[in-house]
């Protein structure tokens, strides 16, 4: 069970996508547009876990490559799931301003209030894949660089697709 995803090919549409990609486009393009302020929503204290999609893949390969008798002793008695995520969590406020940072967008950042928060924590556990010999090896910095490498690619794609 992965927590919050994010990374290359993810959806950028601002109505329909999560906080990652919608943010990061939001900075992307206040930053062409001259630095107006972007608002993001709520009291920026939820906290988060998100997980690049190559962390995701690699610990899936890592529990299936697994030996039986491994993956039975760490999963019994009840042959439960196993969460995948990196077992750190960001309030919104730090992820804003880390993609801010990744972005380059110089302008300021706005915190409505009035708008909800949603969950006030999202952070799955990951001592049990931990224990079959997996973690997470992709930082948030670097997996929010890569996806905004990715999106500069495709940006001309997704623009068509709106």
């Amino acid at each position: 069970m992965p927590t919050n995803l994010y990374g290359p090919g993810d959806s950028f549409d601002l109505k329909q996508s999560h906080v990652i990609p919608a943010l990061l486009r939001r900075f992307h393009e206040a930053k062409l547009a001259g630095a107006p302020p972007v608002t993001v929503w709520g009291t920026v204290t939820p906290r988060r876990e998100f997980l690049h999609v190559d962390d995701l893949a690699a610990a899936c390969v890592h529990v299936m490559n697994l030996d039986t008798e491994t993956y039975r002793a760490h999963i019994a008695p009840t042959c439960s799931h196993v969460n995948v995520g990196v077992g750190e969590e960001f309030t919104i406020r730090e992820l804003a301003e880390t993609l801010r940072g990744v972005v380059g967008f110089r302008g300021e950042i706005r915190f409505d209030d009035s708008k909800p928060d949603g969950t006030p924590r999202k952070l799955v556990d990951v001592r049990r894949l931990a224990a079959l010999g997996w973690t997470a090896s992709t930082t948030l910095r670097d997996g929010l660089a890569q996806t905004y490498a990715w999106f500069l690619e495709h940006e001309h794609e997704l623009r068509r697709r709106r």
